[in-house]
């Protein structure tokens, strides 16, 4: 059986986009709006934060402007959704949003807004920190508010990068290079003694160290990854290929002939 959609008109609002979007929203979550919307809550929410997360970075990567504009309104639509609910509920709006965030950019930039001066980034960082620390009375640990939600190597990068600004850190690669090597030593240790909760405890430690040669690089560590995880995909579908133009199989073929085909698309990258 046949069922007719109704669509009520968009309601009237002062004719600026961001007003429009939320009225569009508020309709959307309204009694006689959409089922899946009106079944949304801040919980239900998460997942899809996170992937308009990355959808906008991948935008970002692929420099396509197009795309970018999209994805930063479907990541604007995750924020209004949330506002939304909070209005329903009583507990804040879109406005309040807005207004705590203007407030908190003018109060952490005071070489900005304000009478101090910070000439370069670091500078900049340190005070933002120091303000933090500040708001919350002086008493709180530099890494106090890292959230606990962040990938791994996001939350590694942005440790290291705090306890940097107060001076904790390596002067040059050098050192790091070293703690690298020293932390594989401790890894191969662990391997030799066959005690798996030893290992994984010095793999983290190892990773913890390469993540932080990334950070001292100047690298994001979450993007050096996920270009290293891409080109690896490109190589092993390329090797697939050959494989295939060959007609052999994995099953066919062992490690040491797998390893040449790996080595051959490598050598077809550097000569393309």
């Amino acid at each position: 059986m046949e069922t007719t959609k109704r669509c009520d008109a968009i309601p009237a609002t002062d004719g600026s986009s961001i007003a429009n979007l939320r009225a569009i929203v508020a309709q959307l979550r309204a009694p006689n709006g959409c089922p899946w919307d009106r079944e949304q809550t801040h919980d239900s929410l998460k997942n899809g934060l996170i992937e308009e997360a990355y959808e906008v970075i991948e935008a970002i990567d692929h420099h396509d402007d197009a795309h970018l504009s999209e994805e930063l309104g479907d990541f604007l639509l995750q924020v209004v959704m949330h506002c939304q609910i909070a209005t329903e509920e009583k507990r804040f709006d879109f406005d309040e949003v807005a207004r705590l965030i203007c407030e908190k950019l003018v109060r952490r930039h005071p070489h900005v807004f304000g009478n101090i001066n910070a000439n370069d980034t670091e500078a900049v960082l340190k005070n933002w920190d120091q303000i933090k620390r500040d708001e919350k009375g002086g008493t709180e640990s530099v890494l106090d508010h890292v959230s606990k939600a962040l990938p791994a190597l996001m939350r590694a990068g942005k440790i290291q990068n705090r306890v940097a600004r107060v001076g904790f850190d390596w002067p040059d690669l050098a050192g790091v290079i070293a703690k690298i090597h020293e932390e594989l030593a401790e890894v191969e240790e662990a391997i030799e003694k066959g005690n798996p909760v030893h290992l994984e405890q010095e793999i983290g430690d190892l990773l913890f160290s390469v993540v932080n040669l990334s950070r001292k690089a100047k690298f994001e560590p979450e993007l050096v990854l996920q270009r290293a995880t891409n080109k690896f995909i490109v190589r092993f579908q390329k090797l697939e290929v050959l494989l295939k133009k060959r007609n052999l199989t994995f099953a066919q073929s062992d490690l040491a002939a797998l390893d040449l085909l790996w080595n051959e698309v490598k050598v077809g990258e550097v000569n393309s």
